[in-house]
């Protein structure tokens, strides 16, 4: 192959070989799907009909759970359908739409996960003026702020990966279209370009979760100096699913792209990829509903409605 040019489809990683394997993966990954899709469709639902959830927090968690089910819909039913029809192959702009909506979604998720430790940090540390900061079109601003830059930043980067010339192979060693894995198919330095925007981003990411982390301490202050326990566990039932969820986003996103190479296999990229493209989306709602009333109640609601 002599350029990228010549490039009409690219073969991904397989997870099975016999059919019986092949059959229990889709079989795996249509329930995880299927899973993610009804925990997170019931908080959007929930949200958008209990009035008593039209505040900013749930405001934002209405936007994580739709990144949510965009995230896992860019990559799982591409592998199911794989699966079940016992092929590898996604077409080029297939791939170049993966690429696009792996970024878009994922850095939405990252940037909405951010303003949400600012409304935390708001809510508890200035609650006086938490109205005033956080009021209804300070929120949007900042829900479409997250989205638009997302939006940019993912068309640059598949701008830019795609502009480089692809000549080793067209195999990808993933399951789905990851940056890291086309730039090992490069046969010229300027994959370099696409690497030093990749540095960039994680010093981005790294920014933000600094960021995430100091609101965090003066939040845990702010609660640990409250003199109502009922205070205290309230700040804590509301926090402490929010850095849960961070936590889970972050480490696996951490280890996916920064694990020592010593440890790195195909196997272990797949086993790695699979945590960070599935399980986030997936435990996200359970994270959130575990220890919060309103969510519990209202979800309840949708439940008794729909059955």
């Amino acid at each position: 192959m002599s350029n990228s040019s010549s490039l009409n489809e690219f073969l991904l990683l397989a997870f099975a070989d016999t059919r019986e394997l092949q059959l229990l993966h889709f079989s795996l990954f249509l329930g995880i799907y299927l899973a993610a899709l009804l925990g997170n469709g019931l908080i959007i639902i929930a949200v958008a009909c209990d009035h008593r959830l039209h505040t900013p927090m749930y405001f934002f968690l209405l936007n994580l759970s739709l990144l949510d089910i965009g995230t896992i819909s860019t990559t799982v039913p591409k592998s199911m359908a794989n699966s079940l029809w016992d092929t590898r192959a996604i077409s080029y702009s297939g791939c170049a739409a993966q690429v696009f909506l792996v970024f878009f979604l994922s850095t939405g998720e990252y940037s909405v996960l951010t303003v949400m430790a600012y409304d935390r940090y708001v809510a508890i540390c200035r609650p006086l003026h938490y109205g005033t900061i956080m009021g209804s079109r300070a929120c949007v601003k900042m829900a479409a702020a997250a989205w638009g830059t997302s939006f940019l930043y993912s068309v640059m980067h598949t701008v830019n990966t795609f502009s480089i010339p692809l000549c080793q192979d067209n195999t990808v060693d993933q399951f789905f279209c990851e940056v890291p894995q086309i730039l090992k198919l490069s046969c010229s330095d300027s994959y370099l370009r696409e690497v030093g925007l990749l540095v960039v981003s994680l010093c981005l990411v790294f920014g933000c979760f600094i960021f995430i982390v100091l609101s965090y301490v003066q939040i845990f202050t702010a609660v640990l100096r409250m003199p109502s326990e009922q205070g205290r566990n309230k700040a804590f039932s509301t926090c402490l699913p929010h850095l849960a969820v961070v936590s889970l986003f972050v480490s696996t996103i951490i280890f996916a792209y920064l694990k020592p190479p010593s440890i790195s296999s195909p196997a272990m990229d797949l086993v790695v990829s699979v945590l960070y493209a599935l399980v986030p989306p997936t435990l996200n709602p359970l994270i959130y509903s575990m220890r919060n009333k309103e969510l519990k109640d209202a979800l309840r609601k949708v439940i008794s409605w729909t059955f």
